[in-house]
């Protein structure tokens, strides 16, 4: 299965579907911030407990290189969303003009 969408999106209706499916026993994903941003390990475990398991391909060496890639999706995250508020009023104004 392929899905293109954020690690932050918790409402992905494909990956949604295949956490719910039993009938695959290695959940393989190219970064593990492709499938979440936050809280993989939490995925780890329940696949764990299903006798299931995440493989993660390119997996990164440091864990100081994977926080302030976190660092950093975060802010990337807030910007874009804060950028798109502004976006969404001045298209509120201009309706109202």
């Amino acid at each position: 299965m392929k899905e293109v969408g954020s690690g932050l999106n918790d409402n992905r209706k494909k990956l949604n579907r295949l956490l719910s499916d039993r009938a695959f026993n290695v959940l393989v994903v190219e970064h593990k911030d492709r499938l979440t941003r936050f809280g993989a390990r939490y995925i780890e475990i329940l696949l764990s407990e299903t006798d299931r398991r995440l493989e993660v391909v390119n997996g990164v060496a440091d864990d100081k290189d994977d926080l302030m890639t976190d660092f950093a999706s975060v802010i990337t995250s807030f910007c874009a969303r804060l950028y798109g508020m502004r976006r969404a009023k001045r298209k509120t104004e201009k309706l109202m003009l």
